[in-house]
């Protein structure tokens, strides 16, 4: 493969005695805007913790060659993978830029951290023109709309050299029209990074997921295009009821 891509074999997570992630193989293709779906209990977001190390799991997360799982945080972080939660994460009491500067200087030693910069560094007003916050670098985060946060919050990702982004529920919360230009911003990031975006909105899943992945009881139940994944009797069973997916 030349483009970069996840590769899950196997994974399994276990809490006293509970399976909470039962041996899920998938691989996610740079490019491929993966959705994660599935009720309450499926094992999305242990699944994303097993591969950001929050919790210890055995199989393999391997991200190209290198493997990721049972790691620590910090250091899945620094080969290149992401993470964003519900509730975005930044220093609301920063500017964008100055949020966007911290992340970019997250491999800086403690020398050139005290420096102040002369100029922009390209990698944060890239990442401003991908978000599309480049006329807000100046406000602050706190007064930035929800969606706005969790754009900036990408960003962050971004200028720290993510190549792969895992979303937790990236749009809850939005409007129609924030959660439209997430998708959009979405399609712009996976071109160059490897996406999977955890998600229990159907009509964003069904605008914008490229494929998905169903879980079901830590399990993968079914997975491809949004079409196929909608026609699946078993999906239609468990998860998305007969009267949506033919809506």
């Amino acid at each position: 493969m030349k483009s970069d891509y996840l590769e899950l074999t196997d994974v399994r997570v276990s809490f006293d005695g509970f399976v909470a992630v039962d041996g899920v193989t998938t691989t996610v293709l740079q490019g491929d805007l993966r959705f994660l779906i599935g009720p309450n209990g499926a094992g999305k977001t242990t699944l994303v913790d097993a591969i950001t190390g929050l919790v210890p799991a055995t199989g393999s997360a391997a991200f190209g060659r290198t493997e990721l799982l049972n790691r620590k945080v910090h250091r899945i972080a620094r080969l290149g993978v992401g993470r964003t939660f519900q509730t975005a994460s930044v220093f609301e009491e920063l500017t964008v830029l100055q949020n966007l500067d911290i992340a970019a200087g997250a491999g800086r030693g403690p020398l050139t951290m005290l420096r102040r910069r002369s100029s922009t560094p390209p990698e944060v007003e890239a990442a401003l023109e991908v978000v599309g916050l480049t006329d807000l670098r100046d406000r602050q985060a706190g007064v930035l709309a929800h969606g706005q946060k969790q754009w900036l919050e990408i960003g962050m990702l971004l200028v720290r050299d993510s190549k792969v982004l895992l979303l937790d529920e990236p749009v809850a919360g939005m409007s129609a029209e924030e959660r439209q230009q997430t998708g959009e911003l979405l399609q712009r990031v996976g071109e160059n990074c490897v996406v999977v975006v955890v998600e229990h909105d159907m009509d964003f899943m069904r605008s914008f997921a490229t494929s998905v992945t169903v879980l079901h009881a830590g399990r993968v139940l079914s997975e491809g295009t949004v079409a196929h994944v909608q026609a699946d009797p078993l999906v239609q069973e468990v998860y998305l009821g007969r009267a949506e997916v033919g809506a």
